[in-house]
């Protein structure tokens, strides 16, 4: 075999290691949609909590931002999310004119609710890229290893053991190593890439959760003097 290109040793494979390769490379495809996916929806959320948090602190009433968001057929998320439940509770029990503790209690868990679904909805798909890279070299492992017990079984019936006798088979199951570690390395490194990005938005929303819980606290006190 004069040439060595993946294509040529990929057909000339095995039945067994053809499907591993073949494996991997889904694997492969769809860890790389998943990663342009994730990337644009963090890159969205990032974006959309600066402009929200922007405005927020910029000193515009609370009242006109609140009908800003909640007129919009958007889906918000981080700070904008937070904001409109607990303005949307804070307004309900303000009809009572008696907002106690627990009230604003009430306000807080609808904050955290928030919150979380914020991070369930930036954590999807991440278990795949976690599962990709864990798995997919063991994949490519098992079709090398197989590709090599395959071409030492055809070694056998030679009448010449000899190393160009037995390279040619011994590459064509490398590739499935290879394709392994192709699948796995970037599934891993985007996987720890967005989980840091996941943490650093959700911190981000919990602090300016607990300042808009104090903003709710002293605007309550007022009330009641």
């Amino acid at each position: 075999m004069n040439d060595i290109s993946a294509i040529n040793l990929f057909l000339e494979a095995g039945l067994l290691v053809k499907s591993v390769m073949f494996i991997l490379l889904l694997i492969s495809l769809a860890s790389w949609i998943i990663i342009f996916e994730r990337y644009f929806v963090y890159r969205k959320i990032k974006s959309l909590n600066v402009d929200f948090e922007n405005k927020f602190w910029s000193g515009d009433d609370l009242n006109s931002l609140y009908s800003e968001i909640n007129n919009k057929d958007l889906i918000l998320s981080g700070s904008s999310s937070v904001f409109r439940s607990a303005f949307k509770e804070f307004n309900r029990l303000k009809l009572d004119n008696n907002i106690s503790e627990l009230d604003l209690e009430g306000i807080n868990r609808s904050m955290r609710v928030a919150i979380a679904r914020d991070e369930e909805e930036m954590n999807k798909h991440l278990p795949f890229l976690a599962n990709a890279g864990s798995v997919s070299p063991y994949i490519g492992l098992f079709g090398t290893v197989w590709g090599i017990m395959t071409s030492f079984q055809g070694l056998s019936d030679a009448t010449q053991a000899t190393i160009n006798a037995v390279a040619p088979g011994i590459s064509e199951a490398l590739v499935a190593t290879a394709m392994g570690l192709f699948a796995a390395i970037p599934a891993v490194v985007a996987f720890n890439r967005f989980t840091s990005q996941s943490d650093s938005i959700a911190q981000s929303t919990t602090i300016f959760a607990e300042e808009l819980a104090s903003i709710f606290y002293r605007q309550t006190l007022k009330n009641k003097k």
